[in-house]
Formats: structure tokens, C-alpha cells, sequence
């Protein structure tokens, strides 16, 4: 379980990008995270990570806070960045022991996993390659496999499906519904509202830094009486006008 309670943040010389935050995200569900560019998805990420500081509020992941047991929370989850272009210098293979040997992840057991993802993703016979001379999609799946292999109880994904393949994706999506069939925690955002519709047990859709709505899709009708589709409820509720 994941629970925001009362974070903002601001940015110097900008609006405030996250205010007064309050979501929380159950086990056993997949919870989409929608809303338009510049609308804080990637900065809350980026805080539920630790990767920014959090101005005010809290996060808590399976009882850890982010900031006061960042490493005890940290070992518990897996993060997909929106941009995965890291540790390009280093060989895919290089990279995945990197990952196991930060989450202490036996050798016979790395091995097994690595081979099976990789297999899976089709970047098998590319792992001897340096990740630099993948193509974006590769890109993804690498940093996707780094995720998978240590076996997270919570997995944070931002925009996880950009770049790849219709297999791979499929595939991925799969993944995403068996975790949470098991009890664990999926948290994604996503631009591609179909994907959310049919993949998602929840959805949360920020506007300008503040939570708009969270609930299950059925809700959703019912709160705003309409038989509209999710992508045209989004567009109707984070419209300017």
C-alpha cells in the first residue's frame, strides 16, 4: 500500500506543482494515473521514489516513510523512470547484476530471472551489448527487466509501455495484472487512456497539481451521470475552460 497525506511541492518561480495530495493506493489493485502534461504525475512519482524531496506531507510505502526509512522503503519497490536512458555506458548484462547485487539477489535465482525476462522481452542476445547502442524500446525493457528481477512487492511505472512493442507490451500488462492478482501494489501513469480503461482496477486523474478524482471506473460514471468513455470523461475534466 502506498499513502500520500498532505504533500505539496513547489518549484522556485512556479506555481506550486503538487497541492495538498492525498491519495492512497490499496493492495491488490492496478491504479492508473492520469493527467495532462505538466500536471504533477511525474514529480509525485519522483517524490514517492525519493528522488525529490518532499516540501510538506508524507509518503509511506507498506508502512515505510520515503524520507525518514528511505532504505527500508526503497527495498521494497521497483520504479520504470519515463525516460530510460541510464547506466548507458554499462553492457545489459552489467546492469542487471548491478541490480542484483544492490538488492542482494542470489546468484542461481538472478540467473533464472534474467535469463526468463530477457527471453521473454526478446533482449537476450543483446545483453552483451552496451545499453547505449539500444534502441529506445530496448532501453525500456532493460530498466523493466532490472525492475522484475529483484521482485518488488510495489511497482511505481511511469509511462512503462512507451517504446514498446505490441508482444512486449501485451506482455508487460500481464505482468501488471498476476502482481496485483497476488496482492501487491501496481501504480502507473499512463497517457494512453485505453490501456487504462481495460488494465485498471482504479484510476487517479490530477489537474494542476490537486486530485480531481479517485475511484474505480463504475464511479466515475456515476459521480459525473454520464455513459461517456474514460478518455472523454478525462478530456471533459481536465479542460481549462
Amino acid at each position: 500500500m502506498i499513502e500520500i497525506k498532505n504533500v505539496s511541492k513547489n518549484f522556485p518561480g512556479k506555481n506550486k506543482a503538487i497541492n495538498e495530495l492525498n491519495l492512497t493506493i490499496p493492495d491488490g489493485k492496478i491504479v492508473g494515473f492520469l493527467g495532462p502534461n505538466g500536471a504533477g504525475k511525474s514529480t509525485t512519482i519522483k517524490m514517492m521514489t525519493g528522488i525529490l524531496p518532499i516540501d510538506k506531507g508524507s509518503i509511506t510505502l507498506n508502512g515505510y516513510n520515503i524520507e525518514k526509512n528511505a532504505l527500508e522503503a526503497k527495498k521494497i519497490f521497483g520504479y520504470v523512470p519515463d525516460q530510460p536512458d541510464m547506466f548507458l555506458r554499462l553492457k545489459g548484462i552489467e546492469y542487471l547484476n548491478f541490480i542484483g547485487d544492490i538488492f542482494e539477489i542470489p546468484k542461481e535465482i538472478r540467473q533464472e530471472r534474467i535469463e526468463t525476462l530477457t527471453k521473454q522481452f526478446n533482449i537476450y542476445n543483446a545483453l552483451d551489448d552496451y545499453i547505449q547502442t539500444y534502441s529506445h524500446g530496448m532501453r525500456q525493457k532493460i530498466i523493466v527487466t532490472g525492475v522484475l528481477i529483484h521482485d518488488p512487492d510495489i511497482w511505481i511505472l511511469d509511462e512503462p509501455l512507451t517504446g514498446l512493442d505490441p508482444k512486449s507490451a501485451y506482455m508487460l500488462k500481464e505482468m501488471m495484472r498476476e502482481h496485483a492478482d497476488k496482492g501487491n501494489t501496481v501504480f502507473f501513469s499512463s497517457h494512453g487512456l485505453e490501456v487504462v480503461e481495460q488494465l485498471c482496477d482504479e484510476v487517479a486523474i490530477i489537474n494542476k497539481g490537486e486530485l480531481i478524482f479517485h475511484g474505480n471506473k463504475q464511479e466515475i460514471r456515476e459521480q459525473f451521470q454520464s455513459d461517456q468513455s474514460l478518455e472523454e470523461l478525462f478530456l471533459e475534466l481536465t479542460s481549462d475552460e
